[in-house]
């Protein structure tokens, strides 16, 4: 498609992702959040969070499905935005529920494992979010990069387990099957795609 080619393009899309917290913003103004506002803005930034990396993880199959191969132009954008989105949702925990103590934080944090996993996955995004320009691709060299890009599987997996986590003591996994659906087929056609790619190989050994 052309219009993916467009230079307004990105600008629409960074547009795009800056809507939701626009709105938990003014919702938080406005008192328009519901009975516990800190818990609904922590809680949407985390699944915010979440669907931006399902977002992400979804641009190389679709550009491969569609032959839409300037979809590529908004994968590293996407990545970002998933990893500014942990970000807050981080900052909301720690400010809202902890009050910013941090001897609270990090006693939480290793208390309860569905924080841990979910910090555990922030951490891993930090250098995915730092290699994600271009002086970095060519610093690394594209094979240790692409090695190192390989990180987001496990924090697929770790996003994934701290919202099934979350979501268990209250009984509600209906949202959980669904990101569980999503991610699962996503990265079920990376690994597919793998394996096929090295069955040739294997044949001509």
């Amino acid at each position: 498609m052309r219009s993916l080619l467009h230079p307004a393009a990105k600008p629409v899309v960074f547009v795009l992702c800056l809507l939701p917290l626009a709105a938990l913003v003014y919702g938080a103004a406005t008192d328009t959040l519901g009975a516990n506002p800190a818990e609904a803005l922590i809680r949407s930034l985390g699944d915010w969070t979440l669907r931006l990396l399902c977002g992400t993880l979804a641009v190389t199959p679709l550009r491969q499905a569609t032959g839409w191969h300037a979809l590529a132009r908004f994968r590293r954008l996407l990545g970002l935005f998933t990893f500014f989105y942990g970000v807050l949702h981080l900052l909301a925990y720690a400010w809202f529920d902890m009050g910013f103590y941090l001897d609270e934080i990090v006693r939480d944090i290793a208390k309860r494992p569905f924080i841990l996993v979910g910090f555990a996955a922030l951490l891993l995004m930090l250098p995915l979010a730092a290699t994600s320009f271009n002086r970095a691709i060519k610093a690394l060299g594209a094979t240790r990069w692409q090695t190192l890009h390989r990180l987001v599987y496990a924090v697929a997996g770790l996003g994934l387990l701290h919202f099934f986590w979350m979501r268990a003591g209250k009984n509600d996994q209906a949202e959980v099957a669904v990101y569980a659906a999503v991610l699962g087929a996503l990265l079920g056609w990376r690994v597919l795609r793998r394996l096929r790619s090295r069955a040739p190989k294997l044949q001509r050994a």
